[in-house]
Order: C-alpha cells, then structure tokens, then sequence
C-alpha cells in the first residue's frame, strides 16, 4: 500500500507536465508552420516536393540491361520439308541489298561476303540441308528422311540463344566473291532505268502480286530475265525444293503474267548446275525404286511419278 500511494502521485505529476508541456511545444511548431504556409500562399511560392526515396543498391534490378524478349512462331509451308520461324526480331540488317540470302552447305555460312554464325549452327543440326534468311523469318528445310520432333528443339534454341545475347544474325564482309552454295544478290525486282517498259511491268507484278504470296510460304523469287517471250524465274527457300514448285510457276505465276501483260508468252523456272545434279539423281533413285516395287506402282508421295517406298 505504501509504494501505491507513492507511485499515484508522481504519476499525477508527470501527466500533469506532458500535459503542460504538450500543447505548448506542438502549438509553436504549428503555429510556425501555418504562418510559413500563408506567406509562402501570398508570395505565390509552391511548396517542395518530398524527394523521391531511392531504392536500395543492394536490391537487383528487375531485369537485366540489354536484355531482350523473344517470342518464335512457327509456321508450315507447302513443302513438308520446310519450315518457317518468325521470331520478333529483324533478320537481316537494315540497308541491306537484297531481300533474302540463302545458305545451302555448310561451308557458305562461314565464307563471304554474307557468313552468319547462327546459320553455321543450324547447319550443324543433324537432317538441316539449307537456311534461308527472309526479312523477318527463317526457313529451315531438312532432309525427307530427317523428323521435324527431333530438329524444332534445336532450331528453336539456337534462334533464341542467338537473338536474346544480342548476336548479329549476319554479317557483311568487305571481301568480294561469293562462296558456292551461298546465294545472295542485289534484288533482282528492284527499278533499273535500263529496263525496257515489258520488263519493268513484270517486275512490278512479281514484286506487288507475287512476292508477298511466295514470302508467306517461307521463300523468295528471282527474275533471271526476259527472252523471246519467256519469263525466265527461280524459286527460293521453301519454294526452291517444293513438289508443287511447278504447279506454282505454271498455274500461279505464268497465268498471272500472261493475263496482265500480252507479250509474255510462258514462264521457264531456271535451276542451278547443282540442282540439275541433284534432280538427275533423284530421278535415277526412283526409277531404282520403281524397278523394286514394279512398274505398276502408284506414287505416294507429291510429284510426278514419285515413289517414297519399298516393300519389305
């Protein structure tokens, strides 16, 4: 009982100071800031604002710098050998001179005047026979023995990897010549104020009506020239190894011209002394095929007279 009656007191008390003391120290301040507050009102002086707090350097950004999202689309062509990939990213170089280049071997991916060390990559992957570079796509073709289950992981992998470090997808080297099996060249539809009226209207066809078409199908053309009549064009990418590459030149492209412009009598696709040698070749594999699996075998597969299998 005594220490309670000790402790009330000196409890009164120092309620009673706080309470003293209180209103007399916060009404100082407050009345000091309401005067700063009128006169800076009077003078037209804003008030500052608070200083944004920093965050701390110890906390990791959210993302990198440099660093870049990449989403890949896939999308089928008519060649089942073929196979385009979007990614959201250009991939050739701004400025440059032609719309497509195309890599058939190995080795031209290193050579120049156009090496790509992705293309390099992806001609490493086991069943890739050609890359073809558009401006925003790629077209992978594989061999007809190669499965698209084992080859899509790899592509899509490398494109990524490629892309989000910020790798160039082609270079450009100052060394003249082109290596054999790489085909890039100035774009052949471009305007050339030596061509004649004929030849610039079938440019402007190709490029307005036909090209894109093509281009959605994972692959370019070329214009080779115009003689006695005959639109002389090669196909690229996807188009280039397409069964139905001569449907497409001759109901597609040919009626097209032929409609529009009355001088051109027919279209000639042009191939190349390599590709004339793979097409003898394949011709002579499937007159073997034929022979095994007789002569009154009908094709399986798209083309002419083709065969994909035999017995046993």
């Amino acid at each position: 009982m005594p220490s309670n009656r000790l402790l009330r007191p000196a409890a009164a008390l120092l309620s009673a100071s706080t309470k003293r003391v209180k209103p007399t120290t916060c009404g100082r301040f407050y009345e000091a800031a309401r005067q700063a507050h009128t006169i800076s009102q009077s003078l037209g002086i804003s008030a500052i604002p608070r200083p944004a707090l920093r965050p701390s350097s110890r906390l990791p950004p959210i993302a990198p710098l440099g660093a870049r999202s990449i989403f890949i689309q896939t999308a089928t062509t008519p060649n089942p050998d073929a196979l385009k990939f979007l990614p959201n990213h250009p991939v050739l170089p701004p400025g440059f001179p032609t719309t497509f280049v195309e890599y058939m071997n190995p080795r031209s991916t290193i050579a120049p005047p156009y090496p790509s060390p992705l293309a390099a990559q992806l001609m490493n992957i086991d069943g890739v026979t050609s890359v073809f570079y558009g401006q925003d796509f790629i077209t992978v073709t594989k061999s007809p023995d190669a499965n698209w289950i084992h080859i899509k992981p790899e592509v899509f992998s490398l494109i990524t990897e490629a892309i989000t470090a910020g790798h160039e997808i082609i270079n450009v080297s100052k060394k003249e010549g082109e290596e054999q099996g790489q085909e890039a060249s100035e774009d052949t539809l471009s305007y050339n104020e030596n061509d004649s009226e004929v030849v610039g209207m079938i440019k402007e066809l190709l490029e307005t009506r036909i090209r894109p078409a093509i281009q959605d199908d994972g692959g370019d053309i070329e214009f080779r020239g115009f003689e006695d009549g005959y639109v002389r064009l090669k196909l690229r990418g996807a188009c280039r190894t397409c069964d139905s590459s001569t449907v497409t030149l001759k109901n597609g492209i040919e009626g097209m011209l032929m409609h529009y412009i009355e001088e051109v009598k027919g279209v000639h696709q042009i191939t190349d002394p390599e590709e004339e040698i793979a097409i003898q070749e394949f011709a002579k594999f499937e007159e073997k095929l034929r022979q095994q699996k007789g002569p009154d075998a009908a094709p399986t597969t798209p083309g002419k007279d083709s065969l994909d299998s035999v017995p046993g």
